[in-house]
């Protein structure tokens, strides 16, 4: 290889590598620069927070002027007590049935089945209580 080859390869290489790390620099500033109210899942924001992100997008998409922004705010908010009720009497109400229903198995099984039920029935409770899911469904 020419003197003048190896200096051209070694300037392409160079470059390549100057393209490369700029390049992984961008993204990198890119993704660590988001938003932290972005990354938040809707899950874990309040629900005000909701709310006012659920009407700025109503307000973006078909044009609601400041009043009328007001007003939808005020109907998604009384909406939302009603469901949040509606949610609260219906786990009360599965919680019954649930309720019921283990005193019903307890009546079909034997002296000895009845520890292990209650041991099983515990240890689902436990689980379903860490990963945070409602108690109907057990």
């Amino acid at each position: 290889m020419t003197p003048d080859v190896r200096r051209k390869a070694a300037l392409w290489l160079a470059l390549v590598f100057l393209v490369a790390a700029s390049m992984g620099a961008l993204f990198g500033y890119s993704f660590a620069h988001h938003s932290y109210a972005s990354s938040v899942p809707p899950t874990l924001r309040s629900e005000p927070e909701r709310r006012a992100k659920r009407v700025a997008e109503m307000t973006d998409a078909i044009g609601l002027t400041p009043d009328q922004a007001g007003k939808v705010d005020e109907v998604i908010r009384q909406a939302h007590e009603s469901m949040k009720a509606l949610h609260e009497k219906f786990e009360a109400d599965i919680e019954n049935v649930r309720m019921n229903a283990r005193k019903e198995i307890r009546t079909v099984l034997t002296p000895e089945q009845l520890p292990k039920y209650e041991a099983y029935v515990k240890k689902m409770d436990e689980e379903h209580k860490k990963a945070g899911e409602p108690a109907y469904g057990r």
